[in-house]
């Protein structure tokens, strides 16, 4: 599965609040990188919130759909886990979660309700957040003598490249990031600009 151009995901953290019946569900939306980011996050809300009844949540991490999993956390199966990542695939973002935290409010609201309770305070949490487009980013190191910094130069102003940490002597090194989808033109572009030597 190759990667897109470019996706969508949330900026920062947002929360939302939905109220049924005397519950309360409060939706978070988190951008996340990976599993070990999304463990650090729910335990972080079992932290906040020590009294709340459930903590249910889902989250999509990359392009295919084994990255994508919910967790009902104790609630009726598919009453929480599920819709929470039903407005994930529908909001179209990645490497994101949602996770929900609900305050029990002495009345059952019955699996309806809930599918319904959770969906909404994933929605507001989604209303609160900032949703970015992101390019996939690739990084690349190169080594080249000084005397050929002027040819490395012309490749770096011609495309959309950053260098992010250098060393500049007689032998040069350079951490350079640029948009994935160019990293085969900037490789050959390198390549091509060091063999001149």
């Amino acid at each position: 599965m190759s990667l897109p151009d470019s996706y969508l995901s949330v900026s920062q953290p947002a929360e939302g609040l939905y109220k049924d019946k005397g519950s309360k569900f409060i939706g978070y939306v988190f951008p996340v990188k990976d599993v070990e980011d999304i463990k650090e996050q729910i335990n972080s809300l079992k932290e906040l919130h020590p009294k709340a009844r459930h903590i249910c949540y889902a989250y999509r991490l990359g392009f295919t759909p084994e990255e994508a999993r919910s967790n009902d956390d104790g609630e009726p199966a598919g009453s929480a886990g599920k819709p929470i990542l039903n407005t994930i695939l529908s909001t179209n973002v990645h490497f994101t979660l949602v996770a929900v935290v609900r305050y029990f409010g002495g009345t059952l609201l019955g699996v309806p309700g809930l599918i319904q309770a959770y969906k909404e305070a994933s929605l507001e949490a989604f209303a609160a957040s900032e949703i970015v487009e992101i390019e996939p980013m690739d990084t690349l190191e190169i080594r080249f003598n000084y005397p050929q910094m002027n040819e490395v130069m012309k490749v770096i102003k011609k495309y959309p490249i950053q260098i992010v940490e250098q060393e500049v002597n007689n032998d040069c090194w350079y951490m350079l990031t640029f948009p994935l989808r160019i990293a085969d033109e900037v490789q050959i572009a390198f390549d091509k600009a060091l063999e001149l030597y």
